[in-house]
């Protein structure tokens, strides 16, 4: 369980990550399903559309002649009976049927075979009808009623009938009946298929697309009208790309004509298209920024929980280390107060020890402070010509009670050599070797061995520190010189550290127009090697607040800029112990 927990710990972000992604992508997974879902049902939708418009327009046509026939044929029996059909000329005259071509009346009360009346709408009377095919025409239409009114035969249901046996005369009919069902008389009219294809049905047509399609289809379309031979005998455009077809007769009348509605062959299959590839991308945008909204949340949560442990790692290790050199201060200061040293020489050695601390306790807050002026921009170095034999020598001799303390030896390469001045801050390099050499004494292992090198290669200085110590692996080498990372293998937990060390030396030596670089093998040691220019150039840092004071033979003064650099962490090799002390080789001990 608490290899589980310390997993989860290690790799939250992760884990946060993974548990918002999944639901996430399930949830484009099934709006990925249903937009395909729905761009097929779109097409099958256009295609149901296609055909409810053919449709619509024979409706319409249907509407048009049965409405028509139903007010002009729908004669009272009385007037057949009561021989006043010269009443229904008077209907026919003040109210006109559109799309007629010829109105008539048969009357069975009269003649048993019928006398058949056609209206003049020229005189707007009845007449006798002279014989003609239109005669013979309605003749054969009206004959089922003629023979039921001979024999006498009931007609239990009237409707309205169509005859369309002969194309050029097709005909609506309604027969008459009186009480007793008898019929008594049919009205009748032929119905004009000129004023059908010239008027009627380019009117429904043009009120029925905007119904149906939108405007940027509406132009695409194309409707014919195909009577029974096949003839075409209405087009809505000229020239149009062969596609979807849907085609549907007229009913009622007409019925052998095909109305037929031509869709570009893309078109249901583009929309549906277009409307997927729409609906995805929002969808995809959406998830993006969303995926981005939680990555930079969950990011700055665990930046915070980050920076809450490097705090407290911090404040413990600074606790630590502050702790030791005070404790060994605090302890020989009481041994001088009570009186219990016997010999100047062991008074000389407390003093000495209290020096040291002393010095290590300063060296520890001037890292503290140097890293909170870095942070804040405030940090300045004076520069001056140096030479650097000086300042290693210096160094090492306040770090000697040290080394002797930890029973290290320091072999110094390369100070025997002329080298030549360098322009830089002598305190800050003497900073920077220090961390190095603390660096290397806590990481040492059990080797007590550190070698510092000075040399020239070409147009810079390289000062140098070794050990035999631990090493570091090297996956850790690229993140040591970040601000309070410490290398998580090896001695990390047994040695102390505030993490600032290595960060304000490669601070330093940035300032200095150098370069810092490591070469390192765990179980085989450490060394960091600082390139120094010895043509600087201008520094690249803007000055900070205000002059400082000019120091001899320079009044060169750079300010140092914000730290992305690092801690303390472990370096060092595996070798023999030796003496407390240092040794110069190739050159008189110092």
């Amino acid at each position: 369980m608490s290899s589980i927990r310390g997993f989860f710990k290690k790799h939250r972000l992760w884990v946060a990550f993974v548990a918002v992604l999944t639901p996430l992508l399930l949830l484009i997974g099934l709006q990925y399903v249903w937009l395909v879902k729905l761009a097929k049902l779109s097409a099958v939708a256009n295609q149901a559309a296609l055909t409810n418009y053919v449709q619509a327009i024979g409706s319409e046509v249907r509407y048009f002649y049965q409405s028509r026939a139903e007010r002009a044929l729908n004669i009272p029996a009385s007037l057949f009976t009561q021989r006043q059909l010269d009443k229904v000329a008077r209907h026919w005259r003040t109210k006109p049927v559109e799309g007629v071509r010829q109105l008539f009346l048969v009357d069975f009360t009269q003649d048993r075979f019928g006398n058949f009346l056609s209206y003049d709408s020229r005189r707007q009377r009845l007449i006798t009808p002279l014989a003609s095919e239109e005669s013979l025409a309605i003749i054969a239409a009206c004959q089922p009623f003629q023979i039921m009114s001979y024999y006498q035969r009931s007609l239990e249901v009237t409707s309205l009938s169509v005859d369309e046996r002969n194309p050029d005369f097709r005909i609506i009919l309604n027969p008459i009946t009186d009480d007793a069902s008898t019929v008594v008389g049919v009205a009748g009219m032929i119905v004009d298929g000129d004023y059908l294809k010239e008027v009627l049905l380019p009117a429904i047509i043009k009120k029925s697309i905007p119904k149906f399609f939108p405007d940027s289809a509406q132009s695409e379309m194309a409707v014919t009208v195909s009577d029974g031979s096949g003839r075409r005998v209405l087009a809505t455009r000229d020239h149009f790309e062969p596609g979807d077809e849907v085609s549907a007769n007229i009913p009622f009348i007409f019925k052998n004509w095909t109305v037929e509605l031509h869709s570009p062959p893309l078109l249901p299959k583009q929309l549906a298209r277009t409307s997927f590839a729409f609906n995805m991308s929002v969808a995809l945008l959406l998830a993006v920024g969303l995926l981005g909204g939680i990555i930079l949340a969950l990011r700055a949560a665990n930046r915070a929980m980050i920076l809450s442990e490097m705090k407290s790692d911090f404040v413990s290790n600074v606790s630590h280390e502050l702790r030791t050199p005070l404790a060994s201060i605090r302890v020989f200061a009481e041994l001088l107060k009570l009186g219990r040293v016997q010999s100047l020489a062991k008074a000389r050695e407390y003093g000495e020890t209290i020096e040291a601390e002393s010095r290590r306790l300063s060296r520890l807050i001037d890292n503290i402070l140097d890293f909170s002026r870095i942070e804040t921009g405030r940090k300045t170095y004076r520069f001056a010509p140096t030479d650097l034999r000086d300042v290693v020598e210096s160094t090492l001799k306040t770090f000697d009670v040290h080394l002797r303390h930890g029973g290290f030896r320091i072999a110094i390469e390369g100070v025997s050599a002329a080298l030549p001045l360098v322009d830089v801050d002598s305190d800050a390099i003497s900073q920077a070797l220090h961390n190095l050499l603390d660096n290397a004494v806590k990481y040492s292992g059990d080797s007590r061995e550190i070698v510092v090198r000075l040399s020239r290669e070409s147009d810079a200085v390289v000062l140098a520190v070794s050990d035999r110590g631990i090493g570091i692996p090297r996956e850790e080498q690229e993140k040591i010189f970040d601000r309070f990372h410490r290398v998580s293998t090896g001695l990390v937990h047994d040695v102390k550290g505030s993490g600032l060390g290595l960060s304000l030396v490669h601070h330093i030596v940035e300032v200095h127009g150098g370069k810092i670089t490591v070469d390192s093998e765990p179980g085989k040691g450490s060394t960091f090697s600082i390139r120094l220019p010895l043509d600087r150039g201008p520094s690249p840092e803007a000055a900070s607040d205000g002059p400082a004071p000019e120091a001899p033979g320079s009044s060169k003064v750079a300010p140092a800029g914000l730290v992305t650099g690092a801690p303390d962490t472990g370096s060092g090799a595996a070798g023999h112990a030796t003496p407390g002390g240092v040794a110069h080789r190739g050159s008189p001990a110092g």
